[in-house]
C-alpha cells in the first residue's frame, strides 16, 4: 500500500522504449522523449494516463520561475483558468491535491538518467518516495538537487520555449504517446 492507503500500482503498459509524448497545450506543443529503459514504470503509468485522456483539459497549478511548472492534477479539470492561477479551490478539491487513485514505485534510486536537466520532465510526489500518481512537473532550467528525490522519465526534444512561457492556470489540452522514427 502506498501513502493514504492508496495501493501502490504496476501498470500494465507494455513500453517499448521509443515513446515519445506530445503535450498540446493553450501556450503550444511540446514533444518529450520518455525514458522507458530508465524508468520503465513511470512512464508505462504515464503512458497508460495519457492514452486514457486522463490529462486532457487539465490545468498546470503551479509555477515557480526558474524552477519547475508542475501539472497533472485531475482537480484542476472543471476548474477556469484563471481559478487555477489564482489558488482557488475548485469542486475536485485544491490543485495540487489530487491523483489518479494509486501511487507508484519510485525509480530515481535506480535510473541511471536520472538527472534534471533543463526541461527534464518528471513525477511530483508527497514525503513518501512511492507516493508519484499522475501530477509532473517540467524543470525551468537544471534542477540537479532534486535529482536524489524524484524520478526523471523524460527529455524534451522540441517546445523549450513553450515550457518557459507556461504559468498556472495554462491548459493541457491533449498528451498523445507516438513511437519515435528509426
Amino acid at each position: 500500500m502506498g501513502l493514504f492507503g492508496e495501493p501502490l500500482k504496476s501498470p500494465a503498459y507494455h513500453v517499448a522504449g521509443d515513446e515519445v509524448a506530445t503535450f498540446a497545450t493553450s501556450k503550444g506543443i511540446i514533444r518529450v522523449r520518455l525514458d522507458g529503459e530508465g524508468a520503465p514504470i513511470h512512464v508505462a503509468n504515464f503512458c497508460e494516463l495519457a492514452e486514457s485522456g486522463f490529462y486532457d483539459g487539465t490545468k498546470f497549478h503551479r509555477y515557480v520561475p526558474g524552477f519547475v511548472v508542475q501539472g497533472g492534477d485531475p482537480n484542476t479539470r472543471r476548474m477556469t483558468p484563471a481559478d487555477v492561477a489564482a489558488g482557488r479551490i475548485g469542486p475536485d478539491g485544491r490543485p495540487g491535491t489530487g491523483g489518479p487513485g494509486y501511487r507508484i514505485r519510485e525509480e530515481f534510486t535506480t535510473n541511471p538518467h536520472n538527472s534534471h536537466d533543463d526541461g527534464a520532465l518528471a513525477m511530483a510526489r508527497s514525503q513518501d518516495p512511492n507516493s508519484a500518481g499522475s501530477q509532473f512537473y517540467f524543470c525551468l532550467g537544471a534542477q540537479h538537487g532534486l535529482d536524489s528525490g524524484y524520478t526523471v522519465f523524460g527529455k524534451t526534444v522540441q517546445g523549450f520555449e513553450v515550457i518557459g512561457s507556461l504559468r498556472s492556470g495554462d491548459v493541457i489540452e491533449s498528451i498523445t504517446i507516438e513511437h519515435a522514427e528509426a
